[in-house]
């Protein structure tokens, strides 16, 4: 029996349809800021429960509108320095790099505006299992758009509650579920009847629960330490216009050269693609004295490089150097990227003409192992990642089972110099930080352009350079071992369960809302 009338929650639709969608477009837009000064998380938390509050309004078709116009406006405002690279860099007119900013954004938010009508079709009166459906649903659009089609997971929500008492959560329920964890808070609010004083309880107790739990589940350390190493950043502020020309290659090669000459720690980290030629295409010279000065004892480097052929394919990768790697392959451990970024790294089929249409040097890569093994240095574990990867946390947990040979510390290597001096470099900072606090691991960062850090296993950065200079950063991260929740969990099953267990909750919503 389905329910009646009188059962459904109260939807009026007072608003017209454009006015509604022009009300929680910029709300959509304006909690961006909490991406990378995360202080403004409490800015994210409302933006949403004013969205939850005219869904909770809206039809199934209006409130899938609402859904739509927040989430445009959300990865517009969240990644629009994807302009720069096509239009800068990529020599795109600007009509048509934006119009394909906005094409990805748009269609990325069909999620969640499928989210945004489930919640108009199947919620209660009440607030609170109204908010769980709410946080059900909002987490299977996040964990859609992060997996999907190889997933583009940038500016998922969870990342603006990095330095909020929400954060806590993270080792135990990584950033997907951190997010739903603030929606749901959120949209208790919007669902509620705030005008009399009981409607402010449910929502404000609710709240208050989950901050304190935050707060002492974020206490919980599952990690001890290892040992110290000295770390050497290398930041070389190289143009992108100038990284791959012909011209300025000698030039770059130079700077790098002479930044190794002069490190100094235990490990020397260079970013992505600081050296832009394979091995065999370098000064044999330049090239061996880059391996000699590393294969002394007690020294060790990883450098971003590529590497393969004609034959084998290509790899963005990085190289590690040590006295103990000169028996390997080439002379050096290998690491190639796994996770590639589309239209980057592969192009995705039916679209080379788009990528056609660019002065961009892309290819089809060939992908690394998921679960690569680690770089030691001085008996620490370093695991590196190449730039994008460190937005997928269930790739980099994959590394930690079995646990004995889990990283002791995260190595990002990375160059967003495609998309100039703008926000992307805070974001990716941002992005790093939550890793550590999943993963209770330190992560150190060497970019070509920003943000070169070190993120201690609690997310706080203890040393970093500023953004688009040049420069060296010397600093010393200390190693961890043991697991976290979620390094145990979705080391072993991924994404699996946040998404069976949001599903549960999605079907037990629809199944109680047909009771009799």
């Amino acid at each position: 029996m389905t329910e009646s009338v009188a059962d459904r929650p109260q939807r009026g639709e007072p608003w017209p349809a454009g006015f509604d969608a022009g009300f929680v477009a910029p709300l959509g837009a304006a909690q961006t800021i909490a991406f990378v000064h995360t202080l403004f998380w409490p800015a994210q938390m409302m933006a949403i429960a004013l969205l939850a509050w005219r869904v909770g309004q809206a039809s199934p078709g209006r409130a899938a509108v609402l859904g739509y116009a927040f989430g445009t406006a959300w990865l517009c405002a969240g990644t629009w320095w994807l302009f720069v690279s096509m239009h800068r860099y990529g020599g795109l007119p600007a009509w048509l790099a934006a119009l394909a900013v906005f094409a990805l954004s748009s269609f990325l938010s069909l999620y969640l505006a499928a989210a945004m009508a489930a919640v108009a079709c199947w919620r209660g009166r009440a607030p609170l299992p109204g908010a769980a459906l709410f946080a059900a649903v909002w987490l299977l659009a996040e964990l859609a758009r992060g997996v999907i089609f190889t997933g583009f997971p940038w500016v998922a929500s969870g990342y603006a509650q990095v330095d909020s008492p929400l954060g806590g959560y993270a080792p135990w329920l990584g950033v997907y579920g951190v997010g739903a964890v603030a929606a749901g808070l959120a949209a208790a609010l919007g669902f509620s009847r705030l005008g009399t004083p009981r409607g402010w309880f449910a929502p404000s107790a609710a709240l208050l629960v989950a901050v304190g739990l935050g707060v002492v589940a974020g206490g919980v350390d599952f990690t001890k330490p290892t040992t110290t190493l000295s770390v050497t950043l290398l930041q070389g502020n190289v143009p992108q216009d100038e990284k791959f020309s012909a011209r300025f290659v000698p030039e770059a090669l130079a700077l790098t050269g002479a930044q190794l000459a002069g490190a100094r720690g235990d490990l020397v980290v260079g970013p992505e693609t600081v050296i832009p030629l394979l091995p065999s295409q370098l000064d044999d010279e330049w090239w061996n004295g880059v391996l000699a000065r590393f294969r002394q004892p007690g020294r060790a480097a990883i450098v971003g490089l590529p590497l393969g052929n004609d034959d084998v394919g290509y790899t963005n990768s990085a190289a590690g150097i040590s006295a103990v790697t000169a028996a390997l392959p080439g002379g050096f451990y290998r690491y190639d990227k796994h996770h590639l970024v589309p239209f980057g790294e592969f192009i995705p089929r039916g679209f080379r003409w788009f990528t056609e249409l660019m002065n961009i040097p892309l290819g089809d890569f060939n992908r690394g192992p998921l679960t690569a093994p680690s770089f030691v240095v001085k008996g620490e574990r370093v695991a590196p990642n190449i730039c994008y990867e460190d937005l997928f946390g269930e790739d980099l947990a994959a590394r930690f089972v079995p646990e004995a040979s889990a990283p002791t510390f995260l190595a990002n290597i990375s160059n967003i110099g495609w998309f100039g001096e703008t926000i992307a470099v805070g974001q990716h900072l941002e992005i790093s930080r939550m890793r550590t606090l999943e993963l209770q691991r330190p992560m150190i960062r060497a970019t070509n352009t920003g943000a070169t850090a070190v993120v201690d296993h609690r997310g706080v950065v203890t040393a970093s350079l500023p953004p688009f200079t040049r420069g060296v950063l010397e600093a010393t991260v200390e190693g961890r071992s043991g697991l976290t929740p979620f390094a145990a969990w979705a080391g072993r099953f991924g994404l699996w369960p946040p998404f069976l267990g949001a599903t549960a909750m999605l079907l037990l919503a629809v199944v109680s809302r047909r009771r009799p």
